[in-house]
């Protein structure tokens, strides 16, 4: 288990990270920040908070802990995380988006070692979640997973299928974070496909399930905190979380607080880490 950051130690470590979201997408020309940007927070936490057992140089270790990343456009998040914890060079990862780079668009478990699963069709990953837990069962391992989803993705009827066939087999190695962050590519999630109280209709299915800041770091590592403690069913979080958090101020300048699929222009992305202190 990687030694685990302080609160403030985990605040800096999300600010580092959501710089390398903006530098490799502007770089690139093309992916999506904001959704990484609003996700930042949960997945700093998981891998320097102490979540998760992995080691960068045994990345296939059978005993690793899982993080699989169903909302896969949001891979600048991963990429810099996991390049921040030294499975590749972070120099690497500015070649997002670009010819014959293994840091493709959506993850590819095939060109890079660490990754989990090959996600981007979105629905899946929840699925993909119970198949490594329901193994790590099957082989008496203690291995926990977690899956990360977007609101918009939650609207689809596999995933709820993936909640009920989690209880059905009792996966206390499992827990699926839901980054609320109140878009999906077409709007806002509230008009395209209200889906209420999420945390309730979860629960209705027999998971453990809260809501948390999914910006407030204190937050954040309470609510993971919380969710190992349950060891006899599936947790899920509600991680209640800002599109673009971090540059909130630059986007409302842009005139749109969405933001979706496009990165920032050169001046905008010096203006957003300004912002960030550089």
């Amino acid at each position: 288990m990687p030694e685990a950051l302080n609160l403030e130690q985990l605040k800096t470590k999300a600010n580092e990270i959501r710089k390398l979201i903006i530098r490799i997408t502007t770089e690139a020309g093309s992916g999506h920040p904001t959704s990484s940007l609003s996700a930042t927070d949960i997945v700093t936490a998981l891998y320097f908070g102490g979540f998760m057992k992995y080691d960068p140089r045994k990345p296939a270790d059978p005993d690793r802990d899982r993080f699989i990343l169903s909302k896969g456009h949001a891979c600048p998040v991963l990429y810099s995380a996991m390049a921040e914890a030294g499975y590749f060079p972070v120099d690497e990862i500015m070649t997002l988006r670009k010819l014959g780079s293994p840091y493709e668009g959506h993850p590819n478990m095939k060109r890079l070692p660490g990754i989990e699963a090959s996600t981007g069709s979105l629905g899946q990953g929840l699925s993909i979640g119970i198949g490594h837990a329901l193994a790590g069962k099957m082989d008496s391992r203690k291995y926990h997973v977690y899956v990360m989803l977007g609101d918009g993705e939650s609207e689809e009827g596999q995933v709820w299928e993936a909640f009920a066939t989690a209880c059905k087999y009792r996966l206390g190695n499992l827990t699926a974070i839901i980054d609320r962050n109140g878009y999906q590519q077409t709007g806002a999630t509230r008009e395209v496909l209200d889906m209420g109280d999420l945390q309730a209709k979860i629960a209705s299915f027999g998971w453990h399930a809260q809501t948390i800041s999914g910006n407030d770091m204190q937050d954040v590592v309470q609510g993971l905190t919380a969710a190992r403690a349950v060891t006899d069913r599936p947790t899920a979080i509600v991680a209640d979380t800002k599109k673009g958090f971090g540059i909130l101020p630059i986007l409302e300048q842009a005139g749109d607080t969405n933001y979706h699929g496009k990165p920032l222009s050169k001046e905008l992305a010096k203006k957003a880490l300004a912002l960030l202190g550089g």
